[in-house]
């Protein structure tokens, strides 16, 4: 939605069980849950900033870098890295709005990076000529801060004032401060908010809507607003007045405004759980009037005086049924719906963008990409779809929301991204800019295959590799996966992976199992909370089916996946060992007896499931990673990664499950950024160490043990 920082939750299925049981079960877990707190020798390591902890994490460091960065390999790998996220070759793809085009850059010379802008007509005929509004290594310097650029929030139509979002080293909370971009200086005594986890949403030059940390109940147990105010310009955030407010439960309460044609709209949408929301309209009164959407639905914009809303479930709404994954559209005085798209079985929209007149929707078909145009005419919505190249990955880069043409990316794993822009009144898309080749890729080539789970589900999946090493396998072999909160993981275009792995004989492969967004809604509802093994089945399947086509075999295979993707991986390791010989395990959860209580992780209940119900408990406890490591299990060495300043999800999960393998006897390495966020990185460098490390473990893993 514009203008906004809203989490649009979207669907999930609750558990559902009688009152009086339900309560009864509930305290019985939670009993359990403060028993396994007891028992957990290594709690003291969740102290971000121990001493103790960090002590343990410095050794650690010390450790495993001494043989990571002690390879002759790495130096020659962080340089490959580095040259190309600093390549003056990039695209410099921008954001447009109104009458500009606005682009963020870092290179060698701007390692936190420029903001800077030129008008939208020059950058569309190819200038690169750039006007910096604000250089954020010399603003880190002047007020000696470690920021890293988070964003911006801008007023429309003219986005000439500015909130700018600055985190201190990567993390989710940051500081919020007004900008003025004709004067290129933060406005004194503008709108400024404190670290938080905050959201801020314009309404005029002088009101905002905001979420904010302000104390003793003012944030849910996830971490975020529980309350959204109306904040007056001059006025303390604490003195404005509250106009929703939320539970503690909740995920968060958060504000969101659309500037449509010539009004205003604003409103609240409150994120029950991370699928289920409630959504708000402000009247012209000041009244919040919620809107009569099924709670897993998603609202994304305003056009054409019409609410755009995405559904993650099926939807019987005046006497007529809107399945899951539709595009509806809703006139928000009389509720009226009118279908924009439903999808087949293997389609899915992955993206959505509404500007002024006009809907754009990245299509999935059988994970094949198009740009879908939708437009209000006289007898209904109008369907076209933009003329782009077949068989590869697009995404809208950018929709310039008042007059309706868009930037959209193309790329395949072999073809390297190409920018065009495609203008409000055209289905053509014009070439802007094509990235260099920044690999090899003579004698590569992308095949789609399937494996089947154990439910006879067909689970797609991608192998890039020069044709040679798939005839010759089997061959060291990286498998990526992520499976969870309809996140789809699409074959893309990535320099760094094709020159440090490709280029060295190695196989990427990408598996589509479920719990991503790749088929849509039921894709990712498949694997929820108790059902949620599937989707480790579906992973192994994909390995297992590699080492059928001779692809590769368990010496030469290894998986990697960061965050919920560590999850994965870190299952992978604990209930299927004799699959791999490396775990590449980033930013993770792993001990899910106790995500809930560490930072962001109440969030996801909707998700894994709660560990205080006892319905819901004893699966947690079954692929819970950090509980069911064994002692006499033989496991590849693993390499845990993560990062101090992760305030997403907590660096103790990873902590603790190395600390735990090294009480076991068990090797691993393990690396831990004092900085970086959940990217584990806060800049090109740091990024460029974390690739190197990365695949210098699978090359002496995966190669050096042929």
């Amino acid at each position: 939605m514009k203008n906004s920082q809203v989490l649009l939750a979207s669907a999930a299925v609750l558990f559902a069980a009688t009152i009086t049981p339900g309560l009864l079960s509930s305290a019985s877990a939670q009993e359990e849950s403060e028993t396994a707190m007891s028992d957990d020798p290594y709690l003291w390591l969740e102290e971000i900033e121990g001493e103790k902890a960090l002590d343990w994490v410095e050794a650690q460091n010390a450790r495993s870098l001494a043989i990571l960065e002690g390879d002759e390999r790495f130096e020659p790998m962080k340089a490959e890295a580095l040259a190309i996220l600093n390549s003056d070759e990039r695209i410099q793809t921008a954001a447009l709005r109104g009458d500009h085009a606005y682009n963020f850059w870092q290179d060698d010379a701007n390692k936190r990076g420029l903001w800077r802008r030129m008008p939208a007509a020059d950058y569309l005929a190819g200038s690169r000529d750039w006007d910096v509004i604000l250089d954020i290594d010399a603003l880190a310097e002047e007020e000696g801060e470690n920021w890293v650029y988070s964003g911006t929030d801008c007023l429309a139509p003219d986005y000439e004032r500015c909130i700018i979002t600055l985190s201190r080293g990567g993390s989710d909370a940051a500081v919020r401060r007004e900008f003025d971009i004709a004067a290129k200086s933060f406005v004194e005594d503008g709108f400024m908010l404190e670290e938080a986890k905050a959201s801020t949403a314009w309404i005029d030059r002088d009101t905002m809507l905001s979420g904010m940390d302000l104390g003793e109940g003012t944030m849910t147990e996830s971490g975020y607003a529980r309350t959204v105010r109306l904040w007056k310009r001059g006025e303390a955030i604490a003195d404005a007045p509250v106009i929703f407010e939320g539970e503690t439960s909740d995920v968060g309460v958060f504000p969101w405004t659309d500037h449509a044609g010539d009004k205003i709209w604003a409103g609240i949408v409150r994120a029950v759980t991370f699928y289920e929301s409630e959504y708000y309209l402000m009247d012209d009164d000041g009244a919040l009037v919620q809107l009569p959407l099924p709670p897993k639905a998603s609202m994304v914009g305003v056009t054409g005086g019409q609410f755009i809303i995405s559904l993650k479930q099926d939807w019987d709404h005046q006497g007529a049924t809107y399945p899951t994954g539709a595009l509806v559209a809703m006139d928000p005085e009389t509720y009226e719906v009118t279908s924009l798209f439903e999808p087949t079985e293997r389609q899915a929209l992955d993206g959505i963008s509404a500007a002024d007149g006009v809907v754009y929707a990245e299509l999935l078909d059988n994970i094949k990409g198009k740009v879908l145009k939708f437009t209000p005419g006289t007898d209904g919505w109008v369907q076209e779809t933009i003329a782009l190249p077949q068989t590869g990955v697009v995404s809208v880069a950018s929709v310039n929301e008042s007059k309706g043409d868009l930037l959209v990316y193309f790329e395949s794993p072999l073809t390297p991204e190409t920018l065009y822009h495609v203008a409000a009144d055209s289905l053509d898309p014009e070439t802007l800019a094509s990235s260099p080749a920044f690999f090899n890729a003579e004698g590569m080539v992308t095949r789609q295959y399937e494996a089947t789970s154990t439910d006879g589900a067909k689970i797609p999946y991608f192998v890039t590799a020069k044709e040679s090493v798939l005839e010759n396998g089997p061959a060291p072999t990286v498998q990526y996966g992520y499976g969870g909160f309809q996140v789809s993981i699409l074959p893309t275009y990535s320099g760094v992976t094709g020159k440090l792995w490709l280029e060295r004989d190695g196989v990427y492969v990408i598996a589509n199992i479920r719990g991503g967004g790749e088929f849509g809604p039921k894709w990712h509802q498949a694997g929820l909370k108790g059902n949620r093994q599937i989707i480790y089945d579906d992973f192994f399947a994909v390995s297992e089916d590699l080492a059928a086509r001779g692809i590769s075999a368990p010496d030469h295979l290894g998986i990697l996946g960061g965050s919920n993707g560590g999850l994965l991986t870190g299952v992978s390791m604990v209930q299927r060992p004799d699959l791999y010989n490396a775990i590449g395990i980033g930013v993770p959860l792993l001990d899910m007896l106790r995500y809930d209580k560490l930072l962001a992780g109440a969030s996801w209940v909707g998700e894994y499931g709660d560990p205080d119900i006892a319905e819901e408990r004893p699966f947690l406890e079954q692929i819970s990673p950090y509980q069911n490591l064994a002692t006499d299990a033989d496991y590849p060495v693993p390499f845990i990664f993560t990062s101090t300043k992760d305030d997403r999800v907590h660096p103790g999960h990873a902590r603790k499950f190395g600390a735990r393998l090294e009480e076991y006897g068990h090797p691993f390495l393990y690396f831990e950024n004092t900085e970086g966020g959940h990217s584990a990185s806060a800049n090109r460098e740091q990024s460029a160490r974390r690739y190197a490390l990365q695949y210098v473990y699978f090359l002496r893993q995966l190669k050096d043990a042929e």
